[in-house]
């Protein structure tokens, strides 16, 4: 109850950090590289649409992102010819990353379960608008993430499920000991994988 009662009204005292498991899904983020034109520029959106029209996987991602447009449309778009509206530039752009993830989900598993898991650094909460008295002594804390833990993760982003993350991460920091719980909140976490 107590700790219930404490990080239901985190922040309070003038905090700063995101869920850990919000973290993680960051960091996730981060493994997965792609086409770096930016959505709204020609290259970009060629790069994209040549991406999602080269498989029915990519078809099924742009269907799913809310794309629906005659194949004389996507046909011209592809010749160039004409330029997707601003809204659909958008869900071309959320269909390509959505299809990114999926496809690199073994991979990620296999480079963050490499040699028994790999080591997260944890950044604690930033302290610096925190009344004195109200500040706790945390530190920059070092746990390894096992196999099971990272393929849940993993899991859980490609899912795009917050809450299964955050109760992943609840899991993984119960190793720091009976300082967990200042952990569920962070500045940021970590990895070389």
């Amino acid at each position: 109850m107590a700790q219930d009662y404490r990080w239901s009204r985190f922040g309070e005292h003038g905090a700063d950090g995101i869920p850990g498991g919000t973290a993680l899904a960051l960091g996730l983020d981060a493994m997965v590289t792609g086409i770096t034109s930016p959505p709204d520029t020609p290259r970009g959106i060629a790069a994209r649409l040549r991406y999602l029209t080269a498989s029915s996987a990519g078809y099924t991602a742009m269907g799913q992102a809310g794309i629906s447009v005659t194949r004389r449309t996507l046909y011209a778009w592809l010749a160039e010819e004409r330029s997707p509206s601003p809204a659909n530039r958008s869900k071309l752009d959320a269909a390509y990353w959505a299809l990114r993830r999926r496809r690199v989900v073994a991979e990620l598993k296999r480079r963050l379960s490499r040699g028994g898991g790999t080591r997260v650094e944890i950044d604690p909460v930033d302290q610096r608008e925190v009344p004195g008295k109200y500040r706790r002594d945390l530190q920059i804390r070092r746990i390894t993430l096992r196999p099971h833990i990272w393929d849940a993760a993993v899991d859980a982003w490609v899912a795009d499920d917050i809450e299964d993350l955050g109760a992943i991460w609840d899991e993984a920091i119960t190793g720091l000991g009976s300082d967990y719980d200042s952990y569920t909140h962070v500045a940021s976490v970590g990895w070389n994988a």
